[in-house]
């Protein structure tokens, strides 16, 4: 299964460190890990919202997930149609992190002086 998952600069940096291989662990207040089942919707967010936080810059990372292993997790329409997000346990990460095919990519590049509102 092919997933996207928006970043800002600081998730980024350690995506790197781990040889583009996995996601960094959740922060506390955030239970929930969600990559999207669409580029589309990816962008949206990195476009949208990582361009008001941190350095002003949004990613939009791409990566496949063992399809099987894929399966075991829910997935939710958080809005439109093309708002897809696979809800995976941020406790069940570093599993998860496992189970991806290959490296992580960056697809996609945005900056806050880019968007026009």
């Amino acid at each position: 299964m092919v997933l996207y998952r928006p970043v800002g600069t600081a998730e980024l940096r350690l995506i790197q460190e781990s040889g583009w291989r996995e996601y960094p662990p959740r922060l506390p207040e955030q239970p929930i890990f969600y990559p999207v089942l669409e580029e589309e919707y990816a962008v949206e967010i990195a476009a949208r919202w990582n361009t008001k936080t941190g350095d002003g810059r949004g990613y939009v990372t791409r990566f496949e997930v063992e399809d099987e292993y894929a399966g075991r997790f829910e997935v939710h329409t958080v809005g439109a149609a093309r708002h897809r997000e696979l809800w995976v346990p941020a406790e069940e990460l570093a599993e998860f992190n496992q189970h991806i095919l290959g490296r992580i990519k960056v697809v996609q590049t945005f900056s806050g002086a880019d968007i026009s509102e």
